[in-house]
């Protein structure tokens, strides 16, 4: 048997709330203007680095035609298209040494006098 504890208020609105007992939202609304709110409140930054991180991959791939495995690029074209060279997903270091900086599959190794060589990682399988 389940106690009551008196009346609940909604979460969101703080309106007393009727019907079932479990019930934590007077409707749809207020349900989804809280999870959005909480959502919005945790995640701002997350979502912001999200967002450069898709940017970054979409100027890689944008540059890197379907037809071509890598591609030499000049750094300063990558700054005036709006790429942020402090946003990637992750690094590898081939054999000779070299870090290719990656945004998902789509990475660059830099290259001297400010040059990169932009490539698609090759798919596992």
């Amino acid at each position: 048997m389940q106690s009551t504890s008196g009346p609940k208020n909604c979460r969101s609105c703080n309106k007393m709330l009727r019907g079932r007992i479990d019930k934590k939202f007077c409707d749809d609304h207020c349900r989804n203007s809280f999870n959005n709110q909480f959502k919005t409140e945790k995640s701002s930054y997350v979502r912001n680095v999200n967002n450069w991180l898709l940017k970054n991959r979409r100027i890689l791939e944008g540059l890197l035609p379907q037809t071509q495995e890598s591609i030499r690029v000049n750094k300063e074209k990558l700054q005036r298209l709006g790429f942020l060279f402090p946003y990637h997903t992750h690094t590898h270091t081939n054999r000779k040494g070299g870090v290719y900086y990656y945004c998902y599959e789509y990475g660059y190794l830099p290259l001297s006098d400010d040059w990169l060589l932009v490539v698609k990682r090759k798919e596992e399988g």
